[in-house]
Formats: C-alpha cells, sequence, structure tokens
C-alpha cells in the first residue's frame, strides 16, 4: 500500500469537501438561513476498546492474526472538537490516546530484527503498545434519517476519514500473557533508522503518519446532547507499531471501536446545524400563528377570486372579453378590443409614471414574505399601473444585521415579492424595475429595534 499517495488523496479530498459545503451553503435558499442562525461548534468526548486489526482484512507485520473474542482487548479514550459547516459536512479534530495489545498464535515467531538493541532473536509471543496521543483532523460527512412524528433528524450515519499524527512505545514479551521478558525501546526513540542502523536518542515515544477511516451513528438525546456510537480503523505509516520486525513489508494498523456523548456549544436560542433538516424547515414555517392567518386570508381570497373566473371565463370569440361584457360578439381573432369587446386603433401609448404616493412596504426581521396589510395598497398600485400603463421602480432595503452581501440578496428578494405580486395580478412586468440597497440605505437607526423595523422595507418610487 503506498501510503504517501493515500496521505495525499485524504488531503486533497478534505480539501474539495469542504469548498463543496461552502459552495452549498452559499446557495441555499434565504428560507433557510445562513449558518450564522445555527449552532455549528461541538465537543465531545469518548472511550472503547482497540484491537490490533481491522475489519477490511490484512495483516499486522507483527504475525499470524486472531479471531475477534481471542484479542486481549486494551483501553482507548478520547475528545472531539467538530464545525459543522453544512448539515451534511464538518471538520473535526480528534485527540486520542490508550493501549494496544497483540499476540501471535501458537508460540513465538519470527518477531526482531538483530539491528535492534536488546532484541533476543528467540522472537516474542505478545506486545503491547502504549499510544501517548494520537491526533487527527477528519472530514465528517453526515447521511441523516429522518423522524417523520417531529419533522426533525432524531439519528445521524456517518462516515469519517481524515489525516495524523500517532506517538507510541511497544513493549514486546516473550509469553502470550504480557507479563514475561519484556523488550522496551522507551527512551532510544531519537532518530529514525537509516539503511539498518540502529536508533539512538533520547526520546520516550516514535512517531508516525496515521491515516483514521471510521463509520458510526449518532442518537440525538435533547438538544445539547447525542450519543455517538462509532467504529474507526487506523493505518499507520510504519511497522513498528508492535515492535521491531524483520523483513516485513505490511504497515500496521489498529481499530477503535467506541462510545461516547457529544454536546453542542453555542445559544440555546439558535438550533443545531448537525440536526439540521431543511425539510422540516418548511414544515415548522406553518407552525408560526401569523403565517398560519396570513394562508387561511390567502385561502378565503383564492376561493373568491375561483368565482369570479367561472362567472368571467366564458368568451367565445377569444377576445379576451367575456360574453357577459362582449357588445360585438364574433370578432375576427387576432383583432384588438376595447373594454367592450368592439375593434378599436390603439394610438401608440406614452411611457407615465405612477402619480399617487404609496407607503412602504414592511416586512418582518430575515423575511421576504408579503404581510396581509400590504395587500390594500399593492391592490391600489396595481389599479393604477394597469389602467394607466405607467411604470414603477421598487427599491429594496434591509436592516444592518447579518453580512453586506446577505442583507443586499434579502433586499432583492423582499423588492421581486412586491414586484410577483403586482405581476400575479395583471402588471405588465416590463413596467416595473427593482433595485436592490441592502443596508445601505437606512430611514432610520439601526441601533434600536424600532428604526430596524423601519429599515426593513421596499419604497414605491415613481
Amino acid at each position: 500500500m503506498n501510503y504517501s499517495t493515500i496521505k495525499t488523496a485524504v488531503a486533497c479530498s478534505l480539501v474539495a469537501a469542504l469548498g463543496f459545503a461552502e459552495t452549498a451553503q452559499a446557495q441555499e435558499p434565504t428560507v433557510f438561513g445562513g449558518r450564522s442562525q445555527y449552532r455549528t461548534w461541538t465537543i465531545g468526548v469518548n472511550g472503547g476498546f482497540t484491537t490490533p486489526s481491522v475489519i477490511i482484512g490484512g495483516s499486522n507485520s507483527f504475525g499470524k492474526e486472531l479471531g475477534f473474542f481471542e484479542y486481549k482487548l486494551r483501553e482507548y479514550y478520547g475528545i472531539t472538537l467538530r464545525k459543522q459547516f453544512s448539515s451534511w459536512f464538518g471538520l473535526e479534530g480528534a485527540v486520542n490516546r490508550g493501549r494496544i495489545f497483540a499476540h501471535n498464535e501458537g508460540g513465538a515467531k519470527t518477531y526482531y530484527n538483530p539491528s535492534w538493541p536488546g532484541v533476543d532473536p528467540a522472537g516474542y509471543e505478545s506486545a503491547e503498545t502504549s499510544v501517548q496521543y494520537s491526533a487527527s483532523i477528519n472530514g465528517v460527512f453526515q447521511f441523516a434519517t429522518i423522524d417523520f412524528l417531529r419533522r426533525e433528524n432524531a439519528v445521524n450515519f456517518y462516515a469519517s476519514v481524515g489525516l495524523g499524527m500517532l506517538a507510541y512505545n511497544p513493549v514486546g514479551y516473550t509469553d502470550a500473557d504480557g507479563s514475561t521478558g519484556a523488550w522496551d525501546n522507551k527512551g532510544n526513540w531519537g532518530q529514525e533508522r537509516d539503511g539498518g542502523a540502529e536508533l539512538t536518542g533520547d526520546k520516550d515515544f516514535k512517531r508516525a503518519t496515521n491515516i483514521p477511516v471510521g463509520v458510526g451513528m449518532k442518537f440525538k438525546l435533547s438538544d445539547r446532547v447525542a450519543l455517538n456510537l462509532g467504529y474507526t480503523m487506523n493505518f499507520v505509516d510504519d511497522k513498528t507499531l508492535y515492535g521491531p520486525v524483520n523483513g516485513r513489508a505490511t504497515n500496521d494498523k489498529f481499530s477503535y471501536t467506541y462510545a461516547g456523548l457529544e454536546f453542542s456549544l453555542g445559544s440555546s436560542s439558535k438550533p443545531d446545524l448537525t440536526w439540521h433538516n431543511p425539510v422540516s424547515t418548511l414544515y415548522d414555517e406553518l407552525k408560526d400563528p401569523s403565517l398560519r392567518n396570513e394562508l387561511e386570508a390567502l385561502k378565503q381570497r383564492v376561493s373568491t377570486l375561483e368565482g369570479l373566473v367561472d362567472e368571467l371565463s366564458r368568451d367565445e370569440d377569444g377576445d379576451g372579453v367575456s360574453d357577459k361584457f362582449d357588445k360585438c360578439p364574433g370578432t375576427p381573432a387576432g383583432t384588438q378590443v376595447d373594454g367592450a369587446g368592439c375593434p378599436i386603433k390603439f394610438p401608440e401609448p406614452e411611457v407615465k409614471e405612477v402619480t399617487g404616493t404609496y407607503p412602504n412596504i414592511q416586512f418582518e426581521f430575515d423575511s421576504s414574505v408579503l404581510k396581509t396589510e400590504s395587500y390594500a395598497t399593492l391592490d391600489r398600485l396595481s389599479s393604477e399601473l394597469r389602467e394607466s400603463g405607467a411604470t414603477v421602480t421598487l427599491d429594496g432595503h434591509a436592516s444592518a444585521e447579518g453580512s453586506e452581501a446577505y442583507n443586499l440578496n434579502l433586499s432583492r428578494d423582499r423588492a421581486n415579492s412586491v414586484k410577483q405580486y403586482l405581476v400575479n395580478s395583471g402588471v405588465d412586468a416590463a413596467k416595473i424595475n427593482v433595485q436592490a440597497f441592502g443596508e445601505s440605505a437606512p430611514i432610520a437607526s439601526n441601533a434600536t429595534e424600532e428604526g430596524r423595523v423601519l429599515n426593513r422595507r421596499v419604497e414605491i418610487k415613481k
């Protein structure tokens, strides 16, 4: 296995995943908000046991592999700190320490190298490795399942891959129990081997690159706490994890099976991005009483409009004037008619402007949804525009919360909401101009909530 190639591929994959997560978050619809609306930091503690093997197979340089129940398990524990960049990807720093125990099956094996000081050619049956620390940066990819009864994520399946450093010291024993004939190189790990030379120096632990690859699942216990169960395969870029060996080309590896708790950090008023479910956000919006009232009002308006449409939809000659009001039935197709359905010739329309004065259209915090109290103003504006053929400019504004770029997009969304309402009511879209100013043109102080309320607006300009 070419560990240099694997390390390079892992590093590139993490950078690419981080870039993709940033792009996906930037393109996420405004109804879901940005990362600033969520808790994104998580700290975790975990503990479990190690085995000198991995589930995908292969052998260590120590010797023949054993069955799972023949291993003597050793403790391993650690702490993690994760930054969540989206609902599916995060970067996690992990630090662990503990022990690993390994032994050969059926007696001593060729577990020696004469160039190492103090190594008995009779060989060693077992080894216990102390891991002073294992530190790594891991990309965590989440695949969520949904609890439909609560419309939120309750269980997350995830996979992780990373790159780190391992500091360790193996102790060899001539028996399978790890109690007799110890070989210990602690204090002599000061220099890497070069051409078979003996190790020199005074370091207690040897260091090697480590590639952790894992899978697991999380259970949401509360808004702040989650249970984490996982399994990690550690591929060490060295052959001495269990002591000196002779003539083996295989790098060492070990597994860590663990359970732990994760704690979400940040303001309790914000949801945790780890458990964020964009689909449920749409449902949760409908729980807001004001939005439900607006929905009921819209249903009533639609019901009324449907009745009018049924009454006025009959138009035998297809000139756009209902038979009920058509004074010239049977008009040839394509003929321009007046409001009575009779053929006319229209003069070239001159460009007109809105003549009336209209109040600003106000919006709620971080919202581009029209309020029901704005409908009367917009209906009056629509009527004037349709009758006069005038043009109008809609200037969108926002208060100063959030970034300038976010507020610029929000102000454009607000202006477009007003435009869409006018277009749906029959106004020619070409007669409506939209401008976005973000937070750059406040009409009141952004230092108070009263001022910020006034700044969340769309201005109707001639």
